[in-house]
């Protein structure tokens, strides 16, 4: 149902636009291609000598990048699969990714990115949700594929070690190591997969036919989170993506100069994030990444870091922390350093000062989302200290603040932000409803609760589905957490709602210690000096570690549901 013309359903009037950097556009055009294979096509001409991705050592150049990706798509068209087929992608950063990425879109297919450390009823959820024909799998997690393929429509398999795009012995070595040193590859049955290699050669031998691609045509399923609920799969067009690499790079371009940049990709691609961020719109500026294929290996990343100058880097807060907290990289050289940017969760002020004291590059956090490809907002490129927010809109981007009513709240008062810009998707895959919930007139309701202020910069408050409701009160645990976060005993935190006859819901928190000797009765009376009362944990756990998405986020979901921690006090 189309919605009336009212107050309420206008965009806001643009005051950011009266910050944006001097060259930094109000607005982008998302048809400058006519899909991402066009351009692609452009890219690959321009910077064929050029390094696309970097792995292990080995450079893959544009030029090499076309000739494999486009075997690849040879090979696809070969199984006789329809185009639109959803083909899925499940391995770390590998070289593997981006010739596989580009070759399922050359086939006029749609990607379907999966996290490779999901178990097999995540998987099989994906594969079944989506349809895949066809699956892309590392060997270290085709026993999960072999556990529930039977179970899918995926009726062709192809496998990859993890040396397969590294040269002759080094690779051979390589995939030895991790297969039988490191047991790295746990046994599996797929007797039909055929090897990457094999498909390479036999795409490489045949016709590549390109096929007809329209900007309406679905380039990614990408799912959801599901931080809430089943993950659900937003559709998201080579339209919706291509504006969304126009937006970052007006954004953000300036900073950059065409085919002289390095970003550090210790992100996972198969996350909206490092997929839009890292890989296309370094693509398309004939930039490097530098893929670095397990982001949590601390000590391995500096040590890559030190062989190889690099002049962005993306991160969320816990790889910025870690990496701060690391000696041998505070000592590296960031003197070429232009770029840093942050998001997937709140950047703590003191990870932005400290980054910005040691690096001279300012932490430009943003805040976007898969259903918006994802970029929504993000700090101006000419930041010269924390800001405390997301930022402004980027260029070609509506926003709204309701209350729960859809009315618009006035300035500085929380509201659920609204989203219209051509980066939003299509809509869920095969759920109309839940499509029809999120999306109205163009608007997508994100689930977030924001504030603005004066000058038109947006500050998260929390996710909607996480408010804590304490005897009628609203209470957010991003604030609960930034505060309890400054205490200097501890490493990090999360706080959650838990059920309370006596007030509904009461806050529990779960902290990662830093010093040994913190206590919780020390927590509770530091929570009184800065908290209202009603806002002060009823209880505190204590716990080695907090369970993170693939690229760092807080699951405060997987917090609810399960019990964590070794101690609690109950406070009254």
């Amino acid at each position: 149902m189309k919605l009336p013309v009212t107050q309420s359903t206008l965009p806001m009037e643009k005051n950011w636009l009266s910050h944006y950097p001097e060259d930094v556009p109000a607005h982008i055009n998302p048809d400058t291609y006519s899909s991402l294979v066009d351009q692609f096509d452009h890219v690959v001409r321009r910077f064929a000598d050029r390094p696309a991705f970097i792995n292990f050592g080995r450079v893959l150049t544009y030029r090499q990048l076309d000739s494999k990706s486009r075997a690849f798509a040879a090979y696809l068209q070969h199984l006789k699969l329809p185009a639109g087929s959803r083909i899925a992608l499940m391995m770390p950063n590998l070289l593997q990714y981006p010739v596989a990425l580009f070759g399922i879109l050359r086939a006029g297919m749609t990607v379907v990115n999966i996290n490779p450390l999901y178990k097999p009823a995540e998987l099989a959820h994906h594969l079944n949700d989506s349809g895949a024909a066809a699956i892309i799998v590392n060997a270290n997690f085709a026993h999960t594929l072999a556990a529930v393929v039977k179970q899918s429509d995926v009726r062709h398999i192809v496998v990859t070690e993890i040396g397969d795009e590294l040269p002759g012995l080094k690779g051979l070595l390589m995939s030895a190591v991790v297969k039988y040193l490191k047991k790295g590859v746990p046994d599996y049955h797929l007797p039909t997969a055929v090897a990457w290699k094999t498909a390479l050669a036999i795409g490489s031998r045949l016709k590549y036919a390109p096929p007809p691609v329209k900007s309406s045509d679905l380039a990614f399923l990408q799912y959801t989170g599901a931080t809430t609920g089943l993950a659900k799969g937003a559709m998201l067009t080579h339209r919706n993506i291509l504006a969304n690499v126009a937006q970052i790079k007006a954004a953000y371009g300036p900073l950059l100069q065409a085919g002289n940049e390095t970003m550090v990709t210790a992100l996972p691609l198969y996350h909206i994030f490092a997929l839009a961020v890292n890989c296309l719109l370094f693509v398309e500026m004939g930039g490097c990444n530098l893929l670095i294929t397990n982001g949590r290996d601390i000590p391995g990343l500096v040590k890559t870091l030190r062989r190889q100058p690099f002049t962005a880097i993306s991160g969320v807060n816990t790889l910025y922390r870690a990496l701060l907290n690391n000696q041998a990289f505070t000592r590296l050289d960031f003197r070429s350093l232009k770029l840093s940017v942050a998001g997937g969760m709140p950047i703590q002020q003191t990870v932005a000062e400290r980054w910005q004291s040691l690096t001279g590059s300012h932490l430009l956090e943003g805040y976007g989302l898969t259903e918006a490809s994802p970029l929504v907002s993000g700090n101006p490129h000419n930041l010269q200290c924390y800001s405390g927010s997301i930022g402004l809109p980027i260029p070609s981007t509506d926003i709204r603040v309701v209350d729960d009513a859809g009315n618009a709240v006035a300035a500085g008062q929380p509201g659920e932000l609204l989203v219209r810009g051509p980066q939003v998707m299509a809509g869920y895959w095969r759920q109309p409803e839940a499509s029809a919930e999120v999306l109205k007139d163009g608007w997508l309701s994100t689930g977030d609760v924001v504030t603005v202020d004066s000058d038109g910069f947006f500050h998260i408050v929390d996710r909607k589905k996480d408010i804590i409701l304490v005897s009628g009160f609203n209470v957010y645990p991003n604030e609960i957490e930034a505060v309890v976060n400054r205490h200097p005993k501890v490493s990090e935190a999360a706080a959650i709602g838990i059920p309370c006859d006596n007030t509904g819901e009461a806050i529990k928190l779960v902290v990662v210690k830093k010093d040994p000797s913190l206590t919780g009765d020390e927590l509770v009376n530091y929570c009184r000096r800065y908290l209202t009362g009603y806002k002060v944990p009823r209880m505190i756990v204590f716990c080695d570690a907090l369970p993170l998405s693939a690229v760092g986020k807080v699951l405060r979901k997987q917090l609810r549901s399960q019990s964590v921690g070794q101690q609690s006090l109950k406070t009254l």
